[in-house]
């Protein structure tokens, strides 16, 4: 259950330079309300155990009607970098935890110098933008890309790790990032539009829908079940030995009665 509170309850800043900041919850899509640029969803999970592997992510992305994000030039780059910078969960602010990109590739166990040029997006995008952190990728059997997201790490060679790239083993358990064609008819925002500024462009409405709740909602609900059983166990348990307890004290003063009468006059007629 601590997995789902810290999934709803995670959230983000999205704010630009002079611009209106307002909370994003991760798991919700974000988009702009240009209906130009693509929506997106952080998924954030505090507790490791609850991450998931490259392709359980790239279906969850899927399943929503989206992707695992692809990124087209470094200004979407940014933009992504902007929604991270200040994901928080309440009161200690976010921990470390890299985020799935859709950047992949399929060859076997490359190690030779063409081995960047295997990777390619999930979603099929040609672009040919890449952010590698140094000495990236290392290939081998890493053949799928993470956004690093290690604010407490000491820096690297390559500076903190934070936002560059790097392969990893597919079934490695991270974060991930959905991306959304625009919404055409977006669904009633969960908080007044606010601004925020893209490189490159003037500054762009972002209206956040409640699209990804319903499911998230379900995650809640059906961990909780064991516990919610486990207490009304307990509550009717206690409401029975209750019950019990009044019923065998209403008969012990309704048996006691008559025999407290007899003892009196006994003692009354001894008397005489």
């Amino acid at each position: 259950m601590s997995r789902v509170v810290s999934l709803l309850l995670g959230a983000a800043l999205l704010c630009g330079h002079g611009a209106f900041c307002r909370r994003v919850v991760s798991g919700q899509k974000v988009c702009f309300a240009d209906f130009k640029h693509p929506c997106y969803k952080m998924a954030y999970f505090h507790e490791l155990s609850s991450r998931v592997s490259f392709q359980e992510a790239r279906l969850a992305c899927e399943s929503e009607g989206g992707v695992l994000l692809s990124l087209e030039n470094e200004a979407e780059q940014k933009l992504i970098e902007s929604m991270l910078q200040n994901l928080t969960k309440p009161g200690t602010g976010i921990s470390d935890g890299d985020f799935w990109i859709g950047l992949w590739r399929n060859g076997e166990g490359q190690t030779s110098g063409a081995c960047p040029d295997l990777y390619q997006w999930s979603d099929g995008s040609s672009s040919q933008y890449r952010n590698w952190y140094t000495d990236e990728p290392s290939c081998g059997s890493e053949k799928c890309v993470v956004m690093y997201h290690q604010p407490t790490a000491n820096p690297g060679l390559g500076g903190p790790y934070l936002y560059q790239w790097n392969d990893d083993r597919c079934n490695m358990k991270h974060n991930y990032i959905c991306k959304y064609e625009p919404e055409i008819n977006p669904t009633a925002p969960v908080e007044k539009t606010y601004f925020t500024n893209q490189p490159g462009d003037t500054h762009q409405n972002v209206v956040v829908t409640e699209a990804g709740i319903i499911p998230n909602l379900i995650y809640v609900v059906i961990p909780t079940i064991p516990l919610l059983l486990l207490i009304l166990v307990a509550f009717g348990t206690c409401c029975f030995q209750m019950l019990h307890k009044r019923k065998a004290r209403r008969n012990f003063i309704k048996d006691s009665t008559p025999l407290s009468s007899e003892c009196l006059a006994e003692s009354l007629n001894s008397n005489l």
